[in-house]
């Protein structure tokens, strides 16, 4: 009974606190929890169910007013996430992205390492309806995949589970455009688009491994995270370059289960820039959540979820080599007062991401169906 007194105390003083920490927070409800949040055309917000029973519900929600205007409009009646359309998926969906210049989704996940495109719909019409298939070759049996998409000659996808079913597929004809030369059969964590030519591909032990979709021969070289511990797993996020600057200057990090942070230059993937400890209440063991990811439109911001039931954003424009403890600039506790997770114990954040113009606006979700946008409040001379 104290501890739970303790928990309702801890969460009325966070409710106080919100008052000064946020500039804007909103709190939603999901019917079921979601692992993706993905902006889609015309500022639209897509989030699908991943449980394993049943169908899951692929949604593209519009947000309240107050999210798409560039500044913030005083009082707004509307606060709520609006349901514009929807679809059924046969299997859970543990990665969907949109592809750019198009009204096509493409979702993966278990049991297989096959995708699923989906269309939205048109105006007058409520349904995300499932328009093709994309199978891979051996694919029955493997890890669900990883995907990225892109439009620059055609709308394509990036996806495979492992470095040697790295494949590039055009998404409308279905054709095979690029497969990756290698016998590695690392899994991966996480895969990008850097530029039409040149992908990322993050190993879940830590490898990070250049490709260029022009020299479909040349074999993958894996380059390890430099000091690396081992045994724990890893993802990254990529952040966009300066204006105007070529692939190989957009950020890299690459965040571990035991709260390690790297950044590294694209030029020289075997060298860390810098690293860092996040400050995690404890190793995510199975690492099922990781995430990390860069603010669009605040330089050196990235943040960090996956480890409880709390987003973390750091500054890591003073970060050096020696690999100490970060101090967050700010830390989003609000998913953990929710009720319990999907699995039965205290809520975690299942993934996090950036609004593309509002510098610090994030979007969150949680195991219990739990979706929040916050605007933080800056102390003066903290990032940006």
């Amino acid at each position: 009974m104290e501890a739970v007194g303790a928990e309702e105390e801890e969460e009325d003083e966070w409710l106080l606190q919100s008052l000064s920490l946020y500039k804007d927070l909103h709190t939603f409800e999901l019917q079921a929890p979601t692992r993706v949040i993905e902006w889609a055309r015309g500022n639209r917000v897509c989030v699908a169910g991943y449980g394993q029973s049943g169908g899951q519900e692929i949604l593209q929600l519009v947000p309240p007013p107050t999210l798409q205007a560039k500044e913030t409009q005083g009082l707004c009646p509307e606060r709520d996430f609006k349901v514009e359309c929807g679809g059924f998926s046969n299997r859970p969906v543990y990665s969907l992205k949109h592809v750019p210049d198009t009204s096509l989704l493409v979702t993966s996940g278990p049991p297989d390492s096959s995708l699923q495109v989906w269309q939205v719909s048109a105006e007058d019409s409520d349904v995300i309806k499932s328009v093709s298939a994309i199978p891979t070759e051996n694919g029955t049996g493997q890890l669900w995949a990883k995907i990225a998409t892109i439009s620059a000659r055609a709308p394509w996808v990036l996806h495979g589970s492992r470095l040697n079913s790295v494949q590039i597929t055009e998404v409308e004809s279905r054709k095979n455009v690029y497969a990756a030369a290698s016998r590695n059969s690392e899994e991966l964590s996480g895969l990008a688009f850097l530029d039409c030519n040149t992908l990322l591909l993050c190993c879940a032990k830590g490898q990070l491994c250049l490709a260029d979709v022009r020299q479909p021969q040349s074999p993958l070289e894996a380059a390890s995270v430099p000091s690396a511990p081992c045994g724990e797993r890893w993802c990254m996020g990529v952040g966009r370059g300066p204006q105007g600057s070529d692939s190989s200057s957009q950020p890299v990090a690459c965040l571990s289960s035991g709260g390690h942070l790297t950044l590294t230059d694209l030029r020289k993937t075997s060298e860390s820039l810098a690293a860092a400890k996040c400050r995690v209440s404890s190793p995510s063991s199975g690492a099922e959540f990781l995430c990390v990811s860069w603010a669009p439109a605040l330089e050196g911001c990235l943040a960090v979820s996956g480890f409880d039931g709390t987003v973390h954003v750091y500054d890591a424009q003073s970060w050096d080599s020696s690999g100490r403890e970060a101090e967050p600039i700010f830390v989003h506790k609000g998913h953990a007062f929710g009720g319990p997770g999907s699995s039965g114990g205290p809520p975690l954040v299942t993934v996090h991401t950036w609004h593309p113009q509002k510098p610090r606006t994030l979007l969150s979700a949680a195991s219990d169906g739990s979706l929040h946008v916050w605007d933080w409040v800056q102390p003066c001379g903290k990032c940006g």
